[in-house]
């Protein structure tokens, strides 16, 4: 008789089941498509007016982001920062947000994005050194917040591993990646020459301006402006 009412109800709920799990997939897909999305406008917005911002504009740009969208962009910072940066965070992170690898080494994050009353304290670095001592070797760790320490938080860590990034440091991060970005433009922006492969730079005659070829007299390329 139990037997029979169990399957009677089973028979009932399953499609109910399925109908909960299908949802609950589609919801998970749409929550990691979301997240994505935000961090490419975040990184759009950003992009817009990054020179132009002041460092207080863009501490409460960073202080508004959401926690995960936090890790995300501090994993596009390292990249442009000539890093190969990825995020890890997640309920066993085991303390480390961020990896980011260059020359074959291993650095360990952990990002706190926080507004301005709350600063990282002693407690949370000693558990953040707890979670990376044994994986340090040849690299170091950072963490970084979008607020500032305490000053036993910056005690503990005098003879340790551990860079400590506050905002207004964060910040010199941004403004370095930027400027490594504009350069990199102004390097693809030249003009090559498709004779030699050198540079073009613009010379002047009596006929006029033109662009000459770098390696002249070698290449005697011309173009005209």
């Amino acid at each position: 008789m139990l037997e029979t009412n169990f399957w009677s109800i089973f028979s009932i709920l399953w499609p109910l089941l399925i109908l909960f799990s299908v949802i609950m997939a589609i919801r998970i897909i749409f929550d990691v498509l979301d997240i994505k999305i935000k961090n490419l406008n975040i990184r759009k917005r950003f992009q817009k007016g990054a020179q132009s911002r002041s460092d207080r504009d863009i501490i409460r740009w960073l202080q508004n982001m959401t926690p995960k969208a936090f890790e995300h962009y501090i994993a596009d910072l390292f990249s442009r920062l000539d890093h190969k940066a990825y995020v890890v965070g997640g309920p066993n992170d085991g303390g480390v947000d961020v990896i980011a690898e260059k020359d074959g080494i291993k650095h360990y994050i952990q990002c706190k994005k926080y507004f301005k009353k709350h600063q990282v304290g002693v407690s949370e670095m000693r558990g953040f050194y707890g979670a990376i001592t044994d994986k340090l070797a040849n690299g170091k760790a950072y963490f970084i917040t979008t607020n500032k320490f305490t000053l036993p938080a910056e005690k503990f860590t005098e003879d340790k591993p551990i860079e400590l990034v506050d905002s207004y440091r964060l910040v010199n991060y941004i403004r370095l990646a930027e400027k490594k970005k504009e350069e990199s433009k102004k390097i693809t922006d030249k003009e090559i020459c498709p004779k030699c492969g050198g540079q073009l730079i613009e010379r002047k005659s009596k006929h006029g301006r033109f662009y000459g070829c770098l390696n002249y007299p070698k290449c005697r390329y011309t173009k005209n402006l």
